[in-house]
């Protein structure tokens, strides 16, 4: 079998079973939008999407310690020195130790001050502290499961994770629907759900570390602060990558409820859960390649970079052009199926919003699978340049400019306008740095 060949069977056995993986991970708030929707109307719905900021930024901080604990374990596993390789994880397992606490508590004193802090008032206000304090104090189990499942399938067990990341998701479906309706316990329902998701996820990953599949084990050793640093740097890509959709939510929500109070809020949120699972399709898609680039690139096989790369490029290409197709033509019956009370405002707002919003869609899964590209060989800095400029830097100005210029049209032109221009300095990043030389490599 040739090199390109091995690498195409790769990617695709990566890949797609990542992709179906986190496609089901997000549908834990896209499940929670869809029941509280129709559970407690746009009240419930603005709440939610108040409150879903919190909730990326501890699943992206789970993402950050285990994608850079997992690209330092798979780099050195592949180099042969076994004993760097298991010190990684066991860093990780201590950053996410101390993460988790943070969060912890947060969730136990502080849900009321940071749900004013996000802009909740008056009959929100209720439900979006509740459903943050249940979050935050789930924090350890969502931070313990993105840990198990990136190490996991940087262990060559990407079936395994997707089994877990499936099974997780698809019980915060269930429960989301028998917490609301015949329990009737409400938003509590709907984050006690989404809590419970990741234990059942660990559940499943469990049998794998028991019977002891696993090449990775805590070893004990001192933690270096240069080796959680690295770690932390090999992770920012992913952990920008969530946070900046909870950061735009932030800018935006405030931008709309300037301009169309809590109905443009409502609206925002259906957009906004929307592309939480559009962009998942890319995560899948990076961190189905993250593997077999940290594996490759500490093997010195880098002649197979730029094949993975390239993969991964067309892919996101190809899949942008399916979703934006589906969304422009079906903009109604999406917004519908999100405006339980034929909020006729709210459903103008949405349609608009996802035919303007969702042109980013090329330009955000470059972005998000160079990053990871970056950083899966040991090019931090240029990958988390992308993943800051296209999580904060560029977008929160481009969004009141824009916003300030034209209205609610440049509220939602933000996104796919920031994310055009951090692609052209994405790709200027990778002309200019090292690349292998692909054609002389593969003959």
């Amino acid at each position: 079998m040739n090199a390109r060949t091995s690498c195409l069977g790769d990617f695709a056995r990566y890949t797609s079973l990542n992709v179906l993986g986190m496609i089901a991970l997000s549908c834990y708030i896209l499940a929670d939008t869809f029941f509280v929707s129709l559970g407690m109307g746009a009240d419930g719905l603005a709440a939610l999407n108040l409150a879903i900021p919190v909730y990326s930024f501890i699943h992206g901080s789970g993402l950050m310690i285990g994608m850079g604990g997992g690209t330092r374990y798979s780099i050195r596993k592949n180099q042969g020195d076994g004993a760097s390789a298991n010190r990684a994880f066991t860093s990780a397992i201590c950053l996410a130790a101390g993460f988790a606490a943070v969060f912890f508590l947060i969730g136990l004193l502080l849900p009321g001050l940071l749900a004013r802090l996000l802009g909740a008032d008056g009959a929100v206000y209720a439900m979006t502290r509740t459903y943050l304090q249940v979050i935050l104090l789930f924090a350890p189990a969502f931070l313990t499961n993105n840990l198990l499942l990136c190490f996991v399938r940087n262990d060559g067990a990407p079936q395994l994770a997707m089994a877990g990341m499936i099974t997780g998701s698809l019980s915060n479906v269930v429960l989301d629907y028998v917490f609301i309706f015949p329990c009737g316990m409400g938003i509590f329902g709907a984050a006690l759900a989404t809590g419970f998701a990741p234990l059942i996820s660990i559940a499943v990953l469990s049998p794998y570390l028991i019977r002891g599949k696993n090449r990775f084990r805590p070893v004990r050793c001192h933690l270096r602060p240069r080796r959680l640093a690295a770690i932390c740097s090999a992770g920012v890509p992913s952990l920008v990558t969530e946070v900046s959709s909870g950061v735009v939510m932030i800018a935006f929500n405030a931008i709309l409820l300037r301009l169309e109070g809590n109905v443009g809020v409502a609206a925002y949120g259906v957009i906004a859960n929307l592309s939480l699972v559009v962009l998942s399709i890319f995560t899948g898609i990076s961190q189905g390649i993250q593997p077999l680039l940290s594996a490759r690139y500490g093997a010195g096989k880098k002649a197979e970079l730029a094949v993975l790369l390239r993969y991964a490029v067309v892919t996101a290409l190809a899949v942008s052009a399916v979703v934006y197709a589906v969304i422009f033509v079906f903009a109604g019956p999406i917004a519908a199926v999100f405006n339980s009370g034929d909020n006729a405002r709210l459903q103008a707002l949405a349609e608009y919003g996802l035919r303007l919003y969702f042109i980013a869609c090329p330009f955000a899964g470059c972005n998000i699978i160079l990053s990871v590209y970056f950083t899966s060989v040991e090019r931090p800095r240029p990958g988390q340049l992308v993943s800051i400029l296209r999580g904060f830097a560029v977008i929160l100005p481009m969004a009141f400019a824009l916003s300030a210029l034209f209205g609610l049209t440049g509220v939602w032109c933000a996104f796919p306008a920031a994310e055009a221009v951090v692609t052209a300095v994405g790709a200027a990043l990778y002309l200019r740095g090292p690349r292998p030389q692909l054609y002389q490599q593969l003959r």
